[in-house]
């Protein structure tokens, strides 16, 4: 038994470092960005179901009214910032992971049409509903 929760461990660590790769790769690494401009992609959630397709995007301490969303020929685009919290200019920092300034994420949507969109910010996440044309609610 204790081989499997090793195992069990070991293969979680390995894919939380996967993803921490991927997530680095991700505001390294990316095409047509300025080097003046730094931006980072929040990870996301896609969900479909026959009515509506849900986005939900992990935005810890970013104000929700600076948030844009909006669809962009076959995407929706989240942009927004996210500023340093204001003890930060008096800390001595030892670890930092959660990005801060410009942020932009493009999230290739499924096919087919969408009419309303509706979102809403609670517990550092940004929940965007996309209703798909011609179903009633």
């Amino acid at each position: 038994m204790a081989n499997r929760n090793a195992r069990d461990w070991m293969w979680s660590e390995a894919v939380q470092m996967l993803a921490r790769a991927d997530r680095l790769h991700r505001q390294v690494f990316r095409p047509g960005a300025s080097a003046h401009t730094t931006y980072w992609e929040p990870p996301i959630d896609l969900l479909e179901t026959a009515g509506d397709v849900q986005i939900i995007a992990a935005l810890p301490g970013v104000d929700p009214s600076g948030v844009q969303v909006f669809i962009d020929g076959d995407a929706l685009v989240i942009t927004g910032r996210r500023d340093p919290s204001p003890c930060m200019r008096r800390a001595v920092i030892h670890h930092m992971e959660l990005p801060q300034g410009q942020f932009a994420r493009r999230v290739p949507l499924p096919a087919g049409h969408y009419g309303r969109i509706d979102w809403q910010a609670e517990h550092g996440c940004l929940t965007v509903t996309l209703r798909k044309a011609g179903q009633n609610r």
